[in-house]
Order: structure tokens, then C-alpha cells, then sequence
């Protein structure tokens, strides 16, 4: 493939990404689910078979490449999240209660299911069979877009009649509880990662139990917080409050601040051992905080967006390639097993438990009625995150069947961004007409 086909293709596919987000906004057709057919185009064409799309050749390239794409999205959907989450308000912590179920309970689960099912129908030693679950639980906040919050709610943001514009607090639970959730358990799934490949390289003890325990699931999570609040309250002080003029970046309007706060975050919690993924997303949550209602919000968000619609253009165009190339060569029936129960059965199920004795009215904040539970339990997007997870497991350690699990979790994310591609529209449609309120246009 020249560079001169090489430019062309990336052209109009980048041109096509522009395009997409309006033109299927009122359809049953995401976005994805054109980008993943355009791939597949491309990889058809004959100029591409010199080029090796194998993952097990690439996959350093693979874990960078999604690590970052990863981390975009982690910094967009915290800057785009509404609800404050205010450490000394039980009724704050209250309203969050649907995201900690889903990462409490249906996370666990869903880990569980997978790692069963691995294990008794595809015949996975279990410390790959608990791999798998590691890397296909937690869901993506990159491809789920037509269920997630849009761009942040701000002071020049008109505000429908009745709200209060001293607080801006968005009402769609559903969307709410999903871009939560996927903000906060790609960090969250790190810990499974890290125990199946503690009992990958052998010898598995008590003691190493109790560092798993102690470290990885508690300290690790405690340090990616930490650095995350505090680069978060620097830069928003920085940003909002500093005494010079000239160090205000909210009053220039210089939205690359995200992007710095996003490196100094995650760079910073993975230097000392925290779980940077989780640093991100609180960094930019604690930066919206520190000025709610600011218009500049709104200019790093924008920035945000545009920077992952690139990488997204990127990693969907390739793995679309790669599926017409031979990513698929290793799928039996027992991939399409997994895949597809998680999509239809694990997920939904697991999801729903945890919502089940969710109380629904106003003296209950953070309540859903039974068909926003379903809703969130169903919406549960597989993606970009699940290539990440297994790049990184599969380059720090050897990983027995891994082009089956490479062939599994590429159907896998097929199988979720076709089914959520076409019902996402429709659904949230349906959900807002029922409450009264304009479909989503973000």
C-alpha cells in the first residue's frame, strides 16, 4: 500500500467520521457500526495483503494505540458527567447509587459468568478462563456514545424551563448510569487483569493472596483516586482561580489543558503504581468541579471529543481491516457461545440484579423504574477497552490460546457494537418520549 492510498483512505474515512455522528443520529446506524463496515471494505481491497494485521506480531502497538484511545474517552466522558459527586453529601454519594451497584455487583458478576463459561463450554484453563471475564467485563466509554451523556451542561447552555441554573444536574439516569459505569470500571477491571496473571506465572500462595488483596485491589485504586483529586484541584485551580490573568487558561480559552491534565494524571498515578485509567477519569471529574458552570468546560470537552473521534476513526478502521485479514481465523463455536451469552444473558442478567431493589421516586435519588433498568442493564457496550486489556496481559505475559481469545473478543466487540448500534437509537428514543423529554441529540 503506498503512502499516497495510505492518505486517500484515511481522507475519506475521516471524512465519513465527521459526517456520521449527524447524519445517523435519528437512525438505528451508529456510527461504529459504519466505521467497522468501512474497514472491512478496505481490508478487501487487494493493495492491503501486504500488510500483517496479526495482533500477536503487534501487540505492543495494540495496547498503546487503545491505552490512549482509552484515555481520551476516560477524559471526555468525566468533563461531560453532570452530577456532582460531593465527598461529605450522603445525598450525593445516594444519587451515584446505580454506577456503585454496577461496579459493586454486576462488574463481579459479569467477571464470573464469563470466567464459567469460559472455563465449563470453551475449556479454558481457569486462569484464562478468568482473563477472559477480566477483559470482556468492563464496558467501553468509546463506542457507547448514543447512551452516554453529550457535551457538559454549562452557563451558556440553554437550560430547559424550571431548572435550576445556581446547579446543573442532568436527569437521564440511564445515560447518567452508563457513561458512569464506563468511566470508572476501566479501572476498576485492572485487578482481575493482574490475578490472572499472578496465577498465569505459577505459584499462587496465601501470601500472594493477601498482596493481591492488599495492593492491587485496595492500595492501587487508593493512589490512582488520590492523584487524580489532586491533579484534578491543582489544575482547576490553576485554571479557574490563579492570580495572575494570565495563567487563568478558562479565561484565555486555551482547552489543551485536558489534554495536559489527562498525561500529567495518568503519567503521574502509573509512576508511583496506581491504576492511571482511574486517575484520569477522577482528575476530570475533580476538574469540572471546580468550576461547574464555566463555558470553558465546554471548550476542553469539544477538544476532548475531537481528539477521540480520531482515535476511534483509527482503531475501528483497523479492526474492521483485520476481521477480512484473518483476526476471525480462530473463532469456533465456542467464541460465538461466550459472545454472544454475555451479550444477551451475562450482562443483562448481572446488570439487572444489582438494579433490581433499586427503589424508583423522588424521595429515593438515584432511583430507576423498571424499564430504566433494563435499559441499563442491557446497554452494557463491549469495546475498545476489552482490546486494551488483553494487549497488555498477552505482552507481559504468555498467554495459553491467545489467538482463539483474540478471534473471541474481536467477535465479541462485533457482536456488541452491531446489537447496541441498532437498538441504542431506538431505545433511548422510546425511553424519552415515555418521560416526556426531547430525544437526545448528542
Amino acid at each position: 500500500m503506498t503512502d499516497a492510498t495510505v492518505y486517500l483512505l484515511l481522507g475519506l474515512s475521516l471524512l465519513l467520521a465527521t459526517v456520521l455522528p449527524h447524519a445517523t443520529r435519528r437512525i438505528a446506524l451508529s456510527p461504529p457500526m459504519v466505521l467497522v463496515g468501512v474497514g472491512m471494505a478496505f481490508g478487501m481491497l487487494p493493495l492491503v495483503d501486504e500488510v500483517s494485521l496479526d495482533p500477536e506480531e503487534h501487540r505492543d502497538l495494540i495496547t498503546h494505540v487503545t491505552e490512549f484511545t482509552v484515555l481520551v474517552s476516560l477524559m471526555g466522558v468525566g468533563l461531560a458527567i453532570d452530577r456532582a459527586l460531593e465527598a461529605r453529601s450522603w445525598r450525593s454519594w445516594r444519587s451515584w447509587s446505580p454506577v456503585w451497584r454496577l461496579l459493586l455487583v454486576t462488574m463481579p458478576l459479569t467477571i464470573g459468568g464469563v470466567l464459567l463459561l469460559g472455563w465449563w463450554v470453551a475449556g479454558l484453563a481457569p486462569a484464562v478462563a478468568l482473563l477472559l471475564g477480566a477483559v470482556l467485563a468492563p464496558t467501553d466509554p468509546v463506542l457507547a456514545s448514543d447512551v452516554q451523556v453529550g457535551e457538559p451542561m454549562t452557563e451558556d447552555v440553554d437550560r430547559p424551563e424550571g431548572e435550576d441554573p445556581e446547579g446543573t444536574e442532568e436527569d437521564d439516569d440511564i445515560r447518567f448510569s452508563l457513561t458512569a459505569e464506563a468511566g470508572l470500571n476501566d479501572g476498576l477491571a485492572f485487578p482481575f487483569v493482574h490475578l490472572a496473571l499472578l496465577l498465569l506465572a505459577g505459584g499462587f500462595g496465601l501470601a500472594d493472596a493477601a498482596e493481591w488483596v492488599g495492593w492491587y485491589v485496595v492500595g492501587k485504586i487508593a493512589v490512582g483516586v488520590a492523584v487524580g483529586v489532586a491533579i484534578g484541584w491543582l489544575l482547576g485551580r490553576q485554571a479557574f482561580h490563579a492570580r495572575a490573568d494570565t495563567l487563568r487558561l478558562a479565561e484565555v480559552g486555551e482547552p489543551l489543558l485536558a489534554l495536559a491534565a489527562l498525561l500529567a494524571s495518568y503519567g503521574a498515578a502509573e509512576l508511583i503504581g496506581g491504576y492511571g485509567f482511574l486517575a484520569v477519569f477522577v482528575c476530570a471529574m475533580r476538574l469540572r468541579a471546580s468550576e461547574r458552570d464555566h463555558s470553558y468546560q465546554r471548550a476542553m470537552h469539544g477538544l476532548v471529543e475531537r481528539l477521540e473521534r480520531l482515535m476511534t476513526l483509527l482503531v475501528l478502521l483497523v479492526l474492521g481491516m483485520a476481521m477480512t485479514q484473518g483476526l476471525l481465523d480462530h473463532l469456533d463455536w465456542r467464541g460465538i457461545v461466550v459472545a454472544l451469552a454475555l451479550v444477551l444473558v451475562v450482562r443483562p442478567v448481572a446488570g439487572y440484579v444489582a438494579l433490581a431493589v433499586l427503589p424508583r421516586g423522588e424521595q429515593h435519588d438515584g432511583g430507576l423504574d423498571r424499564g430504566e433498568k433494563l435499559a441499563v442493564s442491557f446497554f452494557g457496550v463491549r469495546g475498545v477497552g476489552s482490546l486494551f486489556y488483553l494487549g497488555y496481559a498477552t505482552s507481559h505475559e504468555h498467554v495459553p490460546d491467545e489467538p482463539w481469545l483474540w478471534s473471541t473478543v474481536a467477535f465479541t466487540i462485533i457482536v456488541s457494537v452491531l446489537l447496541h448500534g441498532v437498538t441504542a437509537t431506538p431505545a433511548m428514543a422510546r425511553i424519552d418520549a415515555r418521560r416526556g423529554r426531547e430525544p437526545a441529540t448528542a
